[in-house]
């Protein structure tokens, strides 16, 4: 360890005792609150000298796909700042929400350097593992900041300058850091004064370019303080939906509208900000002189020139992604139903990847029958599908049932040793059902195998290497699991590289041709009278498909070959039910909808939605496409209400 090292750590020791006194001018507040959080809130220990945390490629994959639109845009802002920074000795980095870097440029001759420093891609840069650094404490703060040599908490790092700023989505959650690093520079922290604004400035045109991509089929107000920047360069921007209010903003827009109006102003209409109205917004696009286009905000004395962007006419609409040719295991599953098949168009576009697949639904909603389909559609059809209920082995056979064992690893083992289920599906697919019923233990181990792509037997010292496509399911809420801490955070976001939600049966609009099916079509199949078919729509199928199947099979039973199935051959269960319509009996638990309220088709479609993702107003908002403004007034407008409202 070298002097400045040692007295680096002795430093961050002083300033974060307890019994410090006030740390000393030179230390920036913002860095002295940060070694204080890596310390008392992270629990790291300023003596250690960790070396950068890369990931493995697959992870860098994963963690690039959640983000693959906004990279696009990003990428051109990067190369944008390296060719201003890239000959002083900088290297730019783009990390996402989670401190994980996303993309990179370098000197390639200084890549061994930058590797080993972690100024590269895959480094993980979050604060609680990094301790104060330019990225994990921009995404602590929300703010654009310096971390200058002997600002960092790790010693390791003290050579190193790094600049930051964060870059926000339109609903104002931190989406992305753009930093520039440098592995030395002059000893003074003012000497990266220059570095700071320039990184501001491209990370405002990367989110503002960004936000033009997202509401391009929306109105957007561009507004600056100066009428000859509105247009070129506005500080802040506002969308509007076609009713005139506020479905998204950039992080200059939101904090300006946020302290005028004192809360968050989404779904907001425009009146209410500004004084003028949405329909004379006409009057504020280009045609009118720049000077004349100032608007007040509402309640202040603030004046901003604002330049209107009307939505494209319907003949220069917006291209949409066609719809993929389903695979046929994949097609299979739906008769028509919208939200099911808007689920299986993405189970397509995923089908030939790698990423991890988490399918959520009620219990008995197919999530397994999708897993299956999921495989059979993808290139490793021909290789093992090897399924396993989390819920359903003992707590203390788990272990030795996923990873296998050596023989005569404990008591009881089998003498030949055994291969575990992760071995098993060895080039193929592991399913992981009721993921959210596993034991803390054992997630541990799971991590391991999606993380590093081998399996440690019980008994073995070395680890074996597995090539596995994990998919898994769950019909709890595993977000809610993760803040109660009984389940990983960090396996959380292993297993959801991609989500998909399945409908519950009693939202789906093919019913009538799962009926079908499930009754088949050989000669001596039992017939369905009207009366009865009428009855199977109108039941709310608690128990989903597995339901469906269960009384389909009894009426056949009852009805006998070649029979009729009636309301008698039914069972008690669905007769027992009352006849109100399927899609409008509340849910357990749900509030019901206004009486005799007659929904339209939309409304219905919303409500599917709804009850697939269990009243997740955000996942509802990513399923539709739109903001979660748009989905909470559509539920305001129809009496759509969540359960417990």
């Amino acid at each position: 360890m070298h002097t400045a090292q040692r007295e680096h750590i002795h430093e961050v020791i002083r300033l974060v005792a307890p019994a410090a006194g006030v740390a000393g001018p030179q230390v920036d507040p913002l860095i002295r609150e940060s070694w204080s959080r890596c310390v008392h809130q992270h629990k790291l220990d300023p003596t250690r000298m960790q070396e950068a945390i890369i990931l493995p490629s697959q992870r860098v994959r994963e963690h690039r796909e959640r983000i693959e639109e906004f990279l696009t845009i990003a990428r051109h802002g990067l190369e944008a700042i390296h060719q201003q920074v890239g000959g002083l000795g900088y290297c730019v980095l783009l990390a996402d929400a989670r401190g994980v870097t996303v993309d990179y440029l370098g000197d390639l001759r200084l890549d061994p350097d930058l590797r080993r420093t972690g100024l590269y891609l895959g480094s993980d840069w979050n604060e609680h593992l990094a301790g104060t650094c330019a990225i994990g404490t921009a995404i602590a703060t929300g703010q654009a900041l310096v971390v200058h040599q002997t600002d960092h908490f790790d010693a390791t790092h003290i050579p190193l300058t790094c600049t930051a700023a964060p870059i926000y989505d339109p609903l104002g959650h931190l989406t992305a850091v753009l930093d520039i690093s440098a592995l030395t520079s002059p000893q003074a922290k003012s000497s990266q004064h220059l570095a700071l604004q320039l990184v501001k400035p491209y990370a405002h045109r990367v989110e503002s370019a960004s936000f033009l991509r997202w509401f391009r089929s929306d109105w957007v107000l561009k507004l600056h303080p100066s009428p000859e920047f509105v247009e070129i360069s506005p500080d802040h921007l506002v969308a509007l939906d076609a009713g005139g209010r506020v479905v998204g903003h950039n992080r200059a827009a939101q904090l300006l509208l946020e302290h005028a109006h004192g809360s968050c102003v989404l779904g907001l209409a425009f009146e209410q900000l500004f004084e003028a109205r949405f329909d004379d917004l006409g009057r504020y696009m280009r045609a009118m002189p720049g000077e004349r286009r100032a608007v007040a905000l509402r309640g202040t004395a603030d004046r901003l020139f604002l330049h209107a962007i009307a939505p494209p006419t319907r003949w220069a609409a917006p291209a949409v992604a066609r719809p993929l040719a389903l695979p046929a295991p994949l097609a299979a599953l739906s008769g028509g139903d919208p939200a099911l098949d808007q689920q299986l168009q993405r189970a397509a576009r995923l089908a030939e990847t790698t990423v991890s697949v988490l399918v959520t639904g009620e219990t008995g909603s197919g999530k397994e029958y999708l897993a299956r389909a999921l495989h059979a559609a993808s290139p490793r059809a021909d290789r093992p599908f090897v399924a396993v209920n989390c819920a359903a082995i003992p707590e203390t056979l788990i272990e030795s049932e996923l990873f296998g064992h050596l023989p005569g690893a404990f008591s009881g083992a089998a003498p030949k040793g055994k291969r575990g289920l992760v071995q098993e599906a060895d080039g193929g697919t592991l399913f992981l059902d009721e993921i959210g019923d596993m034991p803390l233990a054992m997630q541990a181990r799971l991590l391991r195998v999606l993380a590093e792509r081998e399996v440690l037997p019980i008994g073995a010292t070395r680890a074996q290497k597995v090539d596995v496509r994990v998919l898994a399911a769950t019909h709890a809420d595993l977000p809610a699991r993760v803040r109660a801490g009984r389940f990983r955070e960090d396996l959380y976001y292993r297993l959801a590289g991609a989500q998909l939600v399945l409908p519950p049966l009693r939202a789906r609009r093919d019913l009538p041709w799962l009926i079908a099916r499930f009754l088949g079509s050989a000669p001596d199949a039992a017939q369905l009278a009207p009366q009865a078919e009428r009855r199977l729509l109108a039941y709310a199928w608690p128990g989903n498909l597995r339901e469906l199947r269960n009384a389909i099979d009894f009426g056949q039973a009852m009805a006998g070959s070649g029979g009729r199935i009636g309301l008698a051959e039914l069972p008690e269960s669905v007769l027992a039910a009352t006849g109100a319509p399927a899609l409008a009996a509340p849910v357990a638990g749900e509030a019901a909808l206004p009486a005799g309220d007659s929904l339209p088709p939309e409304a219905l479609l919303l409500l599917q939605y709804l009850r697939a993702a269990r009243w997740n107003i955000s996942a509802v908002a990513h399923q539709m496409g739109v903001a979660r403004m748009t989905v909470y007034r559509r539920m305001q407008r129809w009496g759509i209400k969540a359960p417990g409202a």
